[in-house]
């Protein structure tokens, strides 16, 4: 796999479009940093860590996604902090071709929270890992650009677009 974990939580109230020879999603990803680490997800299916989240549903804000995700694969309700970046993504996995926007949301930390490293999401076999922030450039994460990013000081949202 060369991204995310793709389509394997799709529902039928996802946004979804199969058009002019591409598969056009619409995705909210979270940003949740802990004690200098990064949550991610991982499958034994692909060879890369990426970011927790999955689909906008129909009648759904990208907000509300990202919160009934984090909930759906953490068992925690977290906050939004602010919007950090929006993604266009071009990109083709197994001679499919997608056009995807994804709304990463930085979130809120909590005392609260208690992820085990290795503890498992709502899909079967994926895992939650925290990633030390500073060896990120060194690990399979994508999207890439989140390897060099600061979390810290996120004033604007920015605009990325990847065509890979």
């Amino acid at each position: 796999m060369n991204e995310t974990g793709l389509l394997a939580g799709r529902t039928k109230m996802d946004w979804y479009a199969e058009m002019a020879g591409m598969i056009c999603t619409v995705r909210a990803a979270a940003l949740i940093i802990k004690d200098n680490n990064f949550l991610a997800a991982k499958s034994p299916d692909y060879d890369c860590y990426y970011t927790v989240g999955g689909g906008v549903q129909i009648n759904e804000t990208s907000e509300e996604a990202i919160i009934r995700e984090i909930y759906e694969e953490t068992g925690y309700r977290l906050e939004i902090d602010k919007l950090a970046f929006v993604q266009e993504r071009f990109y083709e996995v197994d001679k499919h071709r997608y056009h995807e926007i994804v709304f990463f949301y930085l979130m809120i930390d909590s005392d609260d929270v208690n992820i085990s490293d290795s503890s498992f999401t709502d899909l079967p076999k994926e895992t939650l890992h925290w990633l030390p922030l500073d060896d990120l450039n060194k690990i399979n994460l994508v999207p890439e650009f989140l390897k060099n990013k600061s979390f810290n000081n996120i004033s604007n949202v920015e605009h990325i677009i990847s065509k890979e």
